[in-house]
């Protein structure tokens, strides 16, 4: 049985507006060093799967900038979709390209815009995933232990007793909680983050698609019959253009009795806001992360980021300012998961706030 990387690239980021938008999102943007979100996802995969078994989903905007970023990746292996669907048609779509190329596939599914680190510790829970997908029908997840009650992460509750070697009965699957109810989450001892990273055969999960969601598995049907062939960009038009937006988590795992969850110890972070980006980076005497051209006085506990244009900031505290040639965010660092806000308002109003920026990390 030969293993299979997804790595899904589709998204805009629009918590990190003003920086990411749909020509560059997130995940083609350097955050913490040298290389890209997407560049490190995929590094932190070599010599664990061949790089002609590592497949990107991305949309059609994005897709000549991720063949530009991930040169070693075969162009044949970068699916871009023609319209973003959420998760669950993103997998189906891998899914059925890869089982029809290898029918005994089992397939490790990831985001493109989380930060791991402890890469060995990282290896050692995909292997145990690994080790229980292959021998079962299992849909299998990693859960991250919690270290804080975290209002911007989904969690995952847990029957404590395993099942196998650190394999847990998944019980039920919650989203974004407010602040009292992760404390409780964390006191409770049986919920952990939900670390959107999955692995399964896809022949499991093609079968959990086809009972939870048949429409979404009658439409993958259709397309998997032009694979590789010439018809294959106006059928997967047509296709998608019927498919319903909907979350591999809300439609398949929180319906499904077949999931499953092993423990992952290794420190983990879906980098969701300027506020992660923050608390992830070396901060100076005064307890600021600067990037680029600022100058401070009496600033203190706060995130500036403005690498394309001189930002001053004076008397000020846990402010988050990203500057660049477009536009401007100000906000308080306990405010910015709600950043995605000017996002929505922006497109409501089809106002265009930001004209494409250069490309980041070519």
């Amino acid at each position: 049985m030969s293993i299979y990387a997804v790595v899904m690239a589709g998204g805009i980021g629009s918590r990190f507006w003003p920086k990411s938008n749909k020509k560059t999102p997130k995940q083609l943007m350097k955050i913490f060093g040298e290389k890209t979100l997407i560049q490190e996802t995929v590094e932190r995969l070599t010599g664990f799967i061949d790089d002609d078994k590592i497949y990107i989903v991305t949309n059609r905007k994005q897709r000549p900038l991720v063949v530009n970023q991930l040169p070693q990746l075969p162009p044949a292996n970068i699916i871009a979709e023609p319209f973003g669907r959420e998760t669950a048609p993103c997998i189906g779509l891998a899914s059925i390209i890869i089982q029809k190329r290898d029918p005994d596939a089992l397939i490790i599914n990831l985001p493109a815009d989380h930060l791991i680190r402890r890469i060995a510790d990282f290896h050692l829970a995909l292997k145990n995933a690994i080790d229980y997908a292959s021998k079962t029908n299992g849909l299998v997840t990693i859960g991250i232990l919690p270290s804080r009650p975290e209002i911007g992460y989904g969690y995952i509750q847990i029957d404590e007793q395993s099942i196998d070697d650190n394999i847990h009965k998944v019980y039920s699957f919650a989203e974004k909680p407010n602040y009292a109810t992760a404390v409780r989450f964390i006191e409770s001892g049986d919920f952990l983050w939900n670390s959107g990273i999955f692995i399964w055969k896809a022949s499991s999960i093609l079968n959990e698609i086809q009972i939870h969601l048949p429409d979404l598995f009658e439409g993958l049907e259709e397309i998997k019959a032009v694979i590789d062939t010439p018809e294959f960009e106006k059928k997967l038009d047509i296709v998608y253009g019927q498919l319903r937006k909907i979350s591999i988590d809300y439609g398949v795992m929180e319906k499904s009795k077949k999931v499953f969850l092993t423990k992952g110890d290794f420190i983990w972070s879906d980098v969701g806001s300027w506020e992660e980006v923050y608390q992830l980076s070396e901060k100076d005497d005064s307890g600021n992360c600067i990037r680029g051209k600022v100058y401070t006085d009496m600033t203190v506990d706060s995130f500036i980021f403005s690498p394309e244009k001189f930002t001053a900031v004076i008397g000020a505290e846990n402010l988050i300012v990203v500057h660049n040639d477009d536009a401007l965010l100000v906000c308080r660092r306990d405010q910015a998961q709600s950043v995605k806000k000017i996002v929505d308002y922006l497109k409501m109003n089809k106002l265009n706030a930001i004209k494409p920026v250069n490309e980041i990390g070519n």
